[in-house]
């Protein structure tokens, strides 16, 4: 029993520090996913999409982040875009759930380049049992109770340029600002959530007649907290299945492999493996699973 208390405590206090750095989930995947980061990817594929994605953090500790995401998107017309998701994120005694539609406006600036505006409307919940904090024998606020938030509700908008060999996006998911848990100099205090921008862009080399290198960076910053930059690097064989890797600075390292299983059907593997010390020997992985459908 006491093994295990050594593994969870340094996990969950890291968790609640680091929820004033990262509120909301990562996404490894996220160039397959641009859906829950920016509302002006809904309809920009010209066919309806669907897609699921599946994360667990620290797969052998009990209680340790997992996130499961529904996304749609499809085209209205001829330049209107409409997209819904559904994100479900729990890490230990927190708890948070968003359902958000999507409105995209295509703008058509050359025979090459479109540019979708996207606004984001969303419904927000967040739980924290702040009991689970004794249990782990973490300090806590005294005048701090259960923070049991009903659906709060949010905007965000975004701006996606595409092009057939490359992509730009910029996007604020969330611009309201709600209560939740935060760490203060070791003491669990109530807190809010902070604006996450995220910035994206991405490019396809040809570098045979069946082989593609797609490498894409995904900035992401968050007030008061330092910048996180992902960096993928993926090759595309025959259109049918890709392999690569990726790098989140200071924080991780991934590898991914993504198989197209039908002329509409892709499927995405990536796992994750922090390069932190303090976490490094305690975790077992990051494993992160995608179903995309295009019809």
């Amino acid at each position: 029993m006491k093994s295990i208390y050594k593994i969870i405590v340094p996990l969950l206090l890291l968790a609640v520090t680091k929820v004033a750095a990262q509120q909301d989930p990562n996404y490894t995947l996220y160039v397959y996913n641009m859906n829950l980061i920016n509302p002006a990817y809904a309809g920009s594929n010209e066919t309806t999409d669907l897609g699921v994605n599946i994360r667990s953090q620290w797969s052998n500790i009990q209680g340790a982040p997992e996130t499961q995401s529904f996304i749609f998107g499809t085209p209205v017309g001829k330049n209107l875009g409409l997209g819904m998701s559904i994100i479900s994120d729990k890490t230990f005694i927190e708890k948070q759930t968003s359902l958000a539609l999507d409105f995209s406006y295509h703008l058509k600036v050359s025979s090459t380049h479109d540019v979708y505006f996207g606004l984001k409307t969303s419904f927000n919940s967040y739980n924290a049992n702040t009991d689970g904090l004794i249990t782990y024998g973490i300090q806590q606020d005294p005048n701090l109770m259960n923070l049991d938030g009903g659906f709060n509700p949010n905007f965000g908008a975004g701006v996606y340029l595409k092009h057939e060999d490359y992509f730009l996006s910029f996007s604020i998911p969330k611009i309201l600002t709600n209560d939740r848990l935060e760490e203060n100099n070791g003491l669990a205090t109530a807190g809010s959530d902070q604006q996450h921008v995220y910035l994206a862009g991405g490019y396809n080399f040809k570098l045979g007649e069946n082989t593609v290198l797609k490498p894409s960076v995904l900035l992401r910053y968050v007030n008061a907290s330092p910048l996180s930059v992902d960096i993928t690097s993926l090759v595309e064989f025959n259109s049918h299945f890709e392999l690569g890797a990726a790098y989140r600075i200071d924080e991780s390292v991934s590898g991914i492999a993504l198989f197209k299983i039908s002329k509409n059907v892709k499927i995405g593997y990536a796992y994750e493996s922090s390069v932190q010390s303090s976490v490094r020997y305690l975790e077992n992985g990051t494993h992160e699973i995608m179903l995309n459908m295009r019809l």
